[in-house]
Parts: C-alpha cells; structure tokens; sequence
C-alpha cells in the first residue's frame, strides 16, 4: 500500500530522532521515497536545546516559512534507549510548532505507546474520567502529583499537532481527555485483525476447527470489552471465554481469583490451549501470577499475548517463567526487536511488526484514498523460538505452518 505519488508529495513523515527505525518503515509504507534525515535537520545549540529545521532548498527565497504549505506533517514518536521519554515528548512539541509555523495545513502525531498514559488521573475527584467510582485509596495514589496525561495532551494541542494516533491504549482517562481536547480527532487503534490472522494461521495454539480446546483470557474486568472482541473477531463458536480477578494487596502484591462474572468456569477446561490477552506489561508480576493460577486446568498450551512490552530486567527475569509457553506481542516499543533486550525470552518471544498497518490506519485517516493490504504486518522471531521457520517472514505464508502443525 503506497500513496499516489501526487499524494506522497503532500506528506511529509518525520521522526523525533535523527535515525528511527520505526519511523522509516512507515515514511516507506505510505510512499516517501527520501529518507527521514533529507526532510528534517535535528539541529541541537551549544547549550543542549533542540532546534529541528524542515530542509529546504536554500536558494529558495520566494517561500520563506511557507514550504510546508498544504502539506500533512506526520510526527512518529517511539521510546528509545538514547533520550527519555521527556525528552522525545518536548522533542514533539517543538517539531509540531516548526511545521505549522512553515505552513503545514495538518500535523499528525503517531505515538503508538502514548506518553504519560500511566499518570492518567490526578489527586481529586474531577482530575480523570474513569470507569469505576474513584474512591478514597485510588485518589490517594496521586496525592500530590500531576495529571500529566491531560497536561500532556493539552501542550500536544497547543504546539499544532491536529490529530493523534496511538496503539492500544488502556485508559479511559487517557481516552476521553485525549478525544476532548482533539475534539474527536484522537484514534486508538486495536489490531484486533491482526492478532487474530495470526492466531488463526499460524502454529502457535492447537485447537479444532471451531475452536474445540480453545480458551481466550482477560486478566481483568478492564480489559473484558477488548478480549470479549478478540473473542468476536476470531469466529470460533466452540472457544472458550474466562475471566480473571485481580486484588491489590500492596504495591506489588496481588490476589488471583476467577471471576463471578466470567462466561465460563474452570469446568472441563483441561488440556486446553490457554492465550491470556492484556494491554501492556511491564514488571510481570501479575502476569506470571495468572498463568501460575491459569495452570490449575493443566493447560496443553498457554501463551500470554500482550500489545506493549516493556523489556526491563525485572520484567524479562519474571516472564522467563515456566507458566508461560509463549509470547506474543507487538513492536510498539521497537527496542522489543533487539534480541540483547529480549534476553533468555528470545525462545519464546513473537513479535508482529505493524508499521505497514499503522501506515494503512494513517492513510484512511488522512482521508487519501488506497489500496487495502489485507494482513498488513511482519513477523519477527529468534531462531531459539522451537516455532522458528526460516522462510516465514510475512503474513501470508503463516497458512504453510498451520497446515505443517494438523
């Protein structure tokens, strides 16, 4: 899927450092044909400020701060290991403002892990919409800090970014002050397609054809809606669908426990092949804790899929744990693709890389016309993982291994 070269000329896809991956495969995906560092200079003072300037032909003087003029400015924003996330936040600031003060008629931030998402409430009533009744513990929590997803969401507005596209994200606070502010034009995308393409044609669960043996899992009431559509998207009438109950006992403890309202018990589940679906990790405490309390029903299988992998030591030292069969998740932390930062999880760690998607997101969003790629991801994996097949790389060759696994 490319746009139009007419069309590619009016979008401009720029990253918030000098060399991102990440940003480069979508720049590709949507059309640009010049690289990210021949659009944009990450010009830095003596002092340490940051100064970005769009490049511009230098004897041009009849277009002086108006070289963007009816263009689409697209900001791709990842974490790094080289700047802080503060960093790469004021970094988009400053790149919005430069693009609409040289003309640019949109800009667009694509933060497919959205900043300061965790800080989504404040320390009275009024600071974060949620979807439970905040009681006295919960605004105790914030007692004292910022509700920094709102500030945050408020400089992003006021610096020119125009819309904001964003992967997965599990707050309703994040959600509804993000649409407030945007005023509509905020999108969190859920790759529900591509999590279930995979599911259904590659070797990673083995179940019948209708979903015999089965069982999908959320962890929480939260993140019900999400797996319940998971559960939808997949089509498979004899699945299986449970639910978990989590209780905080402190700060890094907590209690598992099936949950009253869950579709299904326990009850002729074994042997089944288990995927516990949740929107981030990042010690992996709570999710090595479900897996050990999912193990009652002694599953054939079970595999922990997750959209925002946070690979820090604690976290990777925990999900080496035995419960757990598989992972999969997303690249919306790109450092997850380095095998280092995977560590000893290299053996079970899939990652679907979804530039090629989001640039398709991007592109029905922009409003430009396209040519629809169905199943528009990658598929990276160690060659540790026992899964691992040299030619499978795409998506559309996943069939050979499920047809290889009956």
């Amino acid at each position: 899927m490319t746009f139009s070269t007419e069309q590619s000329r009016n979008v401009v896809v720029v990253s918030n450092v000098a060399d991102n991956p990440f940003a480069i495969d979508i720049a590709y995906a949507v059309g640009q044909l010049e690289d990210i560092a021949d659009k944009i200079s990450m010009k830095q003072f003596m002092n340490s400020e940051f100064c970005p300037r769009f490049i511009s032909d230098e004897q041009d003087m009849d277009n002086i701060g108006h070289t963007l003029d009816g263009k689409i400015v697209v900001i791709v924003s990842t974490s790094s290991h080289l700047k802080s996330r503060q960093e790469l936040a004021m970094a988009n600031l400053i790149i919005a403002r430069a693009a609409k003060e040289n003309g640019a008629k949109q800009v667009v931030l694509v933060e497919p892990d959205l900043f300061y998402s965790a800080q989504d409430r404040g320390p009275r009533k009024d600071l974060g919409e949620t979807h439970f009744e905040r009681d006295i513990k919960d605004i105790k929590k914030f007692d004292g800090q910022p509700f920094t997803a709102k500030l945050y969401a408020q400089l992003l507005k006021l610096s020119g970014v125009d819309s904001v596209l964003t992967v997965h994200n599990h707050s309703s606070s994040v959600q509804k002050i993000f649409s407030s502010v945007f005023e509509g034009d905020f999108h969190n995308l859920i790759p529900y397609e591509i999590y279930a393409h995979y599911l259904l044609n590659s070797d990673i669960l083995n179940y019948g054809d209708s979903g015999e043996g089965l069982v999908l899992c959320a962890p929480d009431k939260g993140a019900r809606d999400f797996v319940k559509e998971m559960f939808d998207t997949l089509g498979l009438s004899k699945a299986k669908f449970i639910m978990l109950d989590k209780e905080r006992t402190d700060e890094r403890k907590v209690e598992i426990t099936l949950h009253k309202e869950s579709e299904h018990t326990f009850e002729g589940l074994e042997e089944a092949s288990v995927i516990l679906f949740d929107d981030m990790v990042r010690t992996g405490s709570t999710v090595v804790k479900s897996c050990q309390f999912l193990k009652q029903i002694n599953p054939k299988r079970l595999v922990f899929a997750v959209s925002h992998f946070y690979a820090s030591d604690e976290g990777r030292e925990r999900m080496a744990h035995p419960a757990i069969d598989e992972i999969l998740t997303l690249n919306t932390l790109p450092t997850i693709l380095n095998r280092d930062e995977q560590g000893r999880l290299r053996k079970k760690l899939v990652v679907l890389k979804i530039e090629k998607w989001l640039a398709q997101e991007l592109c029905r969003i922009v409003g430009f016309p396209q040519a629809e790629e169905l199943n528009p991801y990658k598929i990276d994996m160690s060659s540790k993982n026992p899964r691992f097949k040299r030619k499978i790389w795409y998506s559309d060759e996943l069939k050979e291994l499920h047809q290889a696994a009956k």
